[in-house]
């Protein structure tokens, strides 16, 4: 608990700008793109996270995000220094961009808005059928959707049967199911692969 009321004074301090400590992006959690679904704090089954945003960027201020969730409800995130920020790979806020889709996870100020120590821009974690594989592209059935997962040098890596991550895909099978984790090109049908989890 000392760690939950910690972590919500540095970050209320951040956002009212009364500190002067500068923080790497992984001081205060991970960025890592599982992380986005670990609760730092136990939320009642089926009771809204309070301290979870999803949605849309609407508008930015700043370091201020505005963001419309799915189910229209405005939201203001505030990003600090100690906010982490994941867009394909760990990046900066100013990465953050209208449009874009968002979760975000912080802490509630006394305002509403959210002071956020993660977010996650346009991520995606997808069950797929793989259909063909080109040069650097990896075309994908997601319940009967198409996507084109296309392949970034130098990011995309692939986990084969719970081994280490590696850069080669050649592994990869047309006919095998898979699991996708990337970033959504915003509306379109196509995904910047991070991570292909699969059996070899």
């Amino acid at each position: 608990m000392s760690d939950i009321l910690g972590r919500r004074r540095f970050l209320s301090s951040a956002v009212l700008g009364t500190t002067a400590t500068v923080v790497t992006a992984t001081t205060i959690g991970s960025v890592a793109p599982e992380a986005m679904a670990d609760p730092k704090l136990d939320v009642e089954a089926g009771a809204p996270d309070p301290n979870f945003v999803e949605g849309r960027i609407t508008g930015i201020a700043g370091g201020l995000l505005i963001v419309t969730s799915s189910d229209r409800t405005l939201n203001q995130i505030h990003l600090t220094k100690a906010t982490s920020v994941w867009k394909l790979r760990p990046t900066t806020a100013d990465a953050a961009k209208v449009g874009d889709g968002l979760y975000a996870r912080g802490v509630r100020m006394p305002d509403g808005t959210l002071a956020a120590d993660a977010i996650w821009l346009n991520i995606v974690n997808l069950q797929v059928h793989i259909t063909s594989i080109g040069r650097s592209v990896v075309h994908m059935d997601h319940h009967g959707d198409r996507i084109v997962g296309h392949v970034v040098s130098g990011t995309t890596a692939a986990v084969y049967n719970n081994t280490p991550a590696v850069s080669d895909l050649s592994l990869l099978e047309v006919g095998r199911h898979a699991q996708v984790i990337g970033a959504w090109r915003p509306d379109t049908n196509e995904v910047e692969l991070a991570t292909v989890y699969a059996a070899a």
